[in-house]
């Protein structure tokens, strides 16, 4: 009785807030990195602003992302909760803890540093090479969204879930913008591009409502709400007061 109660009252250690802020964080910046992309390749040029510094901040905006990004696996590796390795945050669907949710976030840190590297060595590889790998960053911000929206128990926040309207708000509206201005040509691609702008926030939408925004989501995922918390850790409380690591899947 004694260990359920102290469990009860004890709160998100600070590696959870850290591992939180550090991918929310992440997340927002790697919107402003792909929108401003988006931007930057449909020839947007503020009168204010030469188009050497638009690119200049696309990079550092990168950088900073990766930074975050470190910072939200480094914490979620010692949160001892978790039982996460270098290995799972690399390595695809490796992971014994919510290995689907995971997954997607590995996938999308090993395209972003695939993309990174070659934009390091763009003048070796050539710019044809560097272009074909350039493209994978679309393909890192909806696998990065995915992820912090099935993993993250704090999903369903009022805060978090603004902020992930916002990051689909910015996105898609850049796709428009970009589509817009393109032209008639390009019709396949800009069919693509049309139809993945509209799928992603349906798919999002029906992520949510699905999982992350249902009361109950966190115990099928090996976390545990709190009294007056959406999010606390993850850990569940057995038959016997004691705490239980879980790494069961949806």
């Amino acid at each position: 009785m004694t260990g359920t109660m102290q469990f009860a009252s004890a709160g998100p250690s600070p590696l959870w807030y850290a591992t939180r802020a550090g991918g929310t964080v992440a997340l927002v910046l790697l919107t402003a990195t792909l929108v401003l992309g988006i931007a930057a390749g449909g020839r947007y040029a503020p009168k204010r602003i030469a188009r050497f510094e638009i690119g200049a901040l696309h990079r550092n905006l990168s950088l900073l992302t990766l930074a975050f990004l470190g910072l939200h696996i480094a914490t979620a590796i010692a949160d001892p909760f978790v039982h996460l390795t270098w290995l799972d945050a690399v390595v695809p669907f490796a992971s014994s803890y919510r290995p689907l949710w995971l997954g997607l976030g590995a996938l999308a840190l090993d395209l972003l540093l695939a993309v990174l590297v070659t934009s390091a060595v763009r003048l070796r590889i050539g710019r044809r090479a560097w272009k074909a790998v350039h493209w994978l960053a679309y393909a890192v911000w909806p696998l990065a969204l995915f992820h912090g929206a099935g993993t993250g128990t704090d999903t369903r926040l009022t805060l978090q879930l603004g902020l992930t309207a916002g990051c689909l708000t910015a996105v898609v509206a850049a796709v428009w913008w970009r589509l817009v201005r393109a032209g008639p040509g390009h019709r396949a691609g800009r069919i693509w591009a049309a139809l993945s702008a509209a799928a992603v926030p349906a798919l999002v939408v029906a992520l949510l409502a699905a999982g992350p925004a249902r009361t109950g989501w966190a115990h099928h995922g090996g976390t545990i709400e709190r009294p007056g918390t959406v999010a606390t850790d993850h850990r569940t409380a057995g038959d016997d007061g004691a705490d239980v690591d879980r790494g069961d899947d949806q």
